[in-house]
């Protein structure tokens, strides 16, 4: 048995042995992979092998457009094992105006992206499926270059290519225990031996907890059975001179695919059925559960409505097995939290369909030290410690009961909340708020005046505009407070801090007690991988925000530039403390009724921070607004939050101090030209690109990244658009004439400044004042200008604390 190998992969289903085979491909041979039973096993083999474009994430659409390039040609070509790639195309059809838009959104981003998505009307559809019915169909998406391919070939390729560039696999190993040692080299004792490598993968699959659990991790990974029918020959399709696309429709949630003169129908019940959530039975691998056909029978039946000819077949095989599910329905696919050389490339519920494009994607993760696109839907880190058994049980059941479901903008899901809230939770339900979910914690995202039903989810303009429109308006004539406790919150103490903080990212750390700035920490090729508010306390104290969804990334690179740069500590104070926002002109009179600190401009400048009483608790004060007013972020320990609350809203009722949330935060900044990390800012483009170039700092200085800052393919520019139909949100491509030249990354209706913003990422050459392009929304073009300055308070007087009020 192998002794040693760089990196060892522990499982043997598409997912891992893709990884394999794309680590070979950059030149790394020296890697194995370990297979407790046959490759395939697990979920693989039983897979219906279907292969698809659609996403409504730019990453993930191209990571399934790779799994069809590398299986509808390649793979063959260079191993010259067939794969019985079928590129017959799909189908997705609808009843629903709203998934028309939804359709027409993807549509819109697969022309950024290079795919094609064809919108047809129900005789279209006719004739592309002629043995479908369009009664009642609003219409359908066509997408040509779909298609399935048989799985265990797919993966025995791969294995034959990967075994040709030098890799090793290691099949009916059963691992028995992996631990890391002391110097950090990963130790795999199996029934055959040990083997030791430097990094280990963990592509379970089925068995991903398991794993994870020799690891020292807690995945937040559910296996759930999906069943799917085989049918006998159907006279229908076996006389037909071509073989007909796969066929979805999303409200009924179900899919058919032919079969050779056959087809296979695959319903998703509503209720899914969590199985071996505790452990799968150690002797479970290429093995099916009974049929249950009593709970997809009436999905069948709707399929069967659809498409009558399948009415006349019998059943051959009815299959039903495990697929696994994350709770937000997305792969693991990144570095393990807190586990240096430890990663993960599991929880996919569409394995075969991503398993080409993420084995490259993390190959090249591994290899070249930075994702190659943004990873923030995938890298496992996005959920943290909350999301314990009961959580990743009910989101799991969630997820795969919404298989289908329409992904709206601004959507929340119920499941398995709230999780964890502020002391002030109950107050601020009490005021109006309607809460969203950020990393755990419940945080609101709107306020509504009259209380009342909770709008419909929609594309066209939410039911929320015209509160959120009320709570930027109270916010810009007098006051108004937010709970940003959902914040990141770390302190580097120590006699290294200095040092620390002068090599973490692209700008200079504060030089002075009580300043605060930006700053930047990037990956090797100069992309933003994190964003931090940076307070110098003392020569030897920081105290660092970010965003709420980066605490483990975060935590984990600090933690790693820590360990580069010694004599710090690195401390994780999120739960611990709380922040609450007081921003808007009659901010500072407000702030003076409960604290008796000095809060002029001499005295408490803009930028600055300093330990101050409110209510009687010891609060540290930033003069600092996300949102472009007067205001202060109040910092407490979470324990005072409500005796703070309470003084602030009994001191600002003279005032007219009211509620803002998360939806009018965005609105806010996006006037002020403010990006936002995990949008507008990602490990994609560099702060030259996003406009940040004057916070960099690079003379005399050594970080990260340092040496990639060239000159931008890309520019980050804030757009006016004219209004329409729909409200733009995301993910919308920019055309140059008819060719696309940007991607929208974030966008809202600034009520200050009374116009639609969005800012977007366009080629440099173009982003010139005053420049115009068009821009899809939801099938509509619509021209946009990009504008020179801010379109409100563009000198950043108001944050200065003048004008005291506005017209």
């Amino acid at each position: 048995m192998l002794k040693h190998a760089r990196l060892v992969i522990v499982g043997g289903g598409v997912m891992g042995v893709s990884l394999l085979y794309h680590l070979t491909k950059l030149g790394w041979q020296d890697v194995a992979l370990i297979e407790k039973n046959e490759l395939t096993a697990g979920s693989t083999w039983h897979a219906a092998g279907l292969c698809t474009h659609f996403a409504h994430n730019l990453t993930i659409m191209n990571m399934r457009a790779h799994s069809v390039k590398l299986y509808s040609g390649a793979l063959e070509a260079e191993t010259g094992i067939p794969v019985s790639f079928h590129q017959c195309g799909a189908l997705r059809v609808t009843r629903s105006h709203e998934r028309m838009a939804e359709f027409r959104h993807v549509q819109g981003l697969g022309r950024y992206a290079g795919f094609d998505f064809n919108i047809l009307s129900p005789q279209e559809l006719k004739d592309i499926y002629p043995l479908a019915e369009a009664d009642g169909l609003a219409g359908a998406v066509h997408e040509p270059l779909d298609g399935y391919v048989d799985p265990s070939q797919a993966t025995h390729a791969m294995a034959a290519g990967a075994r040709a560039g030098g890799a090793t696999i290691m099949r009916h190993t059963e691992v028995e225990a992996i631990d890391r040692q002391p110097g950090g080299e990963w130790r795999i004792r199996t029934r055959e031996g040990t083997i030791t490598c430097d990094v280990v993968v963990n592509a379970g699959g089925t068995w991903c907890r398991e794993i994870g659990e020799m690891m020292g991790l807690d995945l937040p990974v559910v296996p759930i059975l999906h069943q799917y029918l085989v049918t006998d020959r159907i006279g229908a399709y076996a006389e037909l001179d071509r073989e007909l696309p796969i066929i979805r429709d999303p409200e009924e949630s179900w899919y058919v695919r032919q079969e050779r003169d056959g087809a296979i129908i695959g319903p998703y019940e509503r209720d899914g059925v969590p199985w071996s959530v505790d452990g799968v039975p150690p002797e479970f691998g290429m093995e099916l559960l009974p049929p249950d056909l009593d709970r997809v029978e009436h999905i069948v039946a709707q399929a069967m409505e659809r498409i009558p000819a399948l009415g006349n077949a019998g059943i051959k095989t009815i299959v039903n097995g495990p697929i696994t599910f994350t709770p937000d329905a997305n792969p693991l696919i990144g570095p393990a939290f807190g586990v240096p050389g430890a990663w993960l490339l599991t929880g996919s519920s569409m394995g075969v369909m991503e398993g080409g494009g993420a084995g490259k994607f993390l190959a090249e993760w591994i290899v070249g030290g930075e994702p190659p696109m943004d990873a923030l839907a995938l890298d496992p880190r996005r959920f943290g410690d909350y999301a314990d058994r009961g959580y990743r049980v009910a989101k799991a059941v969630e997820c795969f009961g919404n298989q289908f479901a329409v992904h709206y903008p601004y959507e929340e899901r119920p499941a398995s909340r709230p999780i964890l809230q502020t002391p002030i939770h109950g107050r601020l339900r009490e005021a109006g708020a309607r809460f969203g979910f950020a990393y755990g914690w419940e945080r609101p995202n709107w306020f509504a005046r009259d209380g009342g039903a909770e709008p419909s989810l929609t594309f066209a303009r939410p039911g929320w505009f015209d509160a959120v429109a009320g709570e930027c308006d109270a916010v810009a004539r007098r006051a108004g407070l937010a709970d940003l406790s959902v914040f990141s919150k770390f302190e580097i103490s120590a006699s290294g801090a200095h040092e620390f903080m002068e090599t973490l990212g692209a700008n200079r750390p504060p030089r002075r007690d009580g300043r605060i700035g930006l700053m930047h920490s990037l990956t090797p090729s100069g992309g933003v991988a994190s964003e931090f508010s940076v307070t110098r306390l003392a020569a030897d104290r920081y105290y660092l925000t970010s965003a709420a969804a980066a605490r483990r990334q975060d935590l984990d690179l600090l933690n790693r530039h820590a360990a580069a740069t010694g004599g710090v500590n690195v401390s994780d104070t999120t739960e611990a403390r709380g922040v609450i926002g007081l921003m808007g002109p009659r901010s500072r009179d407000i702030l003076r009724a409960v604290s008796e600190a000095d809060l002029s401009d001499a005295a408490f400048p803009w930028l600055t921070a300093r330990e101050i009483s409110v209510a009687g608790v010891p609060v540290l004060a930033l003069r600092v607004s996300y949102v472009g007013e007067l205001g202060w972020e109040l910092h407490h320990a979470m324990s005072d939050q409500a005796g703070i609350y309470d003084a602030l809203v009994e001191a600002g009722r003279p005032h007219g101090l009211g509620h803002y949330g998360a939806y009018a935060m965005n609105a806010m900044r996006l006037e002020k030209g403010y990006p936002a990390w995990g949008v507008d800012l990602s490990t994609e483009r560099t702060p030259v690109e996003a406009g940040l170039g004057a916070m960099v700092r690079s003379e005399g200085r050594r970080f990260t990244g340092c040496d990639a800052l060239g000159a931008p393919e890309l520019s980050l520019v804030l757009l006016e658009l004219e209004e329409g139909a729909f409200d733009p949100f995301y993910m919308h491509t920019v055309f140059a004439g008819d060719r696309a030249c940007g991607l929208v990354t974030s966008a809202a209706f600034g009520h200050r400044a009374a116009k639609m913003l969005a800012f977007a990422y366009v080629e440099a050459e173009l982003a010139a004042p005053d420049a115009t392009f068009d821009v899809e929304i939801i099938g509509e073009r619509r021209t946009a200008r990009i504008l020179a300055e801010p379109p409100y308070d563009p000198a950043n007087s108001r944050l200065r604390g003048f004008p005291q009020t506005i017209a």
